[in-house]
């Protein structure tokens, strides 16, 4: 098996050590393996490709932290035609959050959340995603 060198904060890490300790794992490559796998397979659903999808994307952030709203505001004009809404709001003293909803293809979604993902200095970010189909026939059936 190789050996990989990852560079994380302290806090980071103990944060690892004591979710290791506290659920039964054997070390920290244990959780880093697993939490790869959970990564890179969420979107895997075979079940969702090639659907027209909306997704639900909220990231949260320090607004001290100035780059990451830039970037945010960057990646809403970059993808407009996935970005059917977005709205920011002030979270608390120093926070701020993003809500992104997104309409399109699983490929599109894992692109855009890729991307926030890999900006540095989010605190947070969370997803979700369903069929549009499935909202269409929950509304129908809502009406009836």
């Amino acid at each position: 098996m190789a050996v990989v060198s990852v560079s994380m904060p302290d806090s980071l890490l103990e944060r690892l050590d004591e979710f290791s300790d506290e659920h039964g794992y054997t070390g920290r490559s244990e959780v880093v393996r697993e939490a790869a796998r959970n990564l890179l397979g969420e979107f895997e659903d075979k079940r969702l490709e090639d659907r027209k999808l909306i997704g639900v994307v909220t990231v949260l952030f320090n607004y001290e932290t100035t780059s990451v709203e830039e970037r945010m505001m960057q990646l809403r004009h970059e993808h407009e035609d996935l970005v059917a809404s977005n709205v920011h709001n002030h979270v608390g003293d120093h926070y701020c959050m993003e809500l992104f909803i997104l309409e399109g293809t699983l490929a599109d979604i894992s692109t855009f959340v890729g991307k926030i993902r890999a900006t540095r200095d989010t605190l947070s970010v969370d997803y979700s995603v369903i069929p549009v189909e499935n909202v269409e026939e929950t509304l129908a059936a809502d009406s009836s």
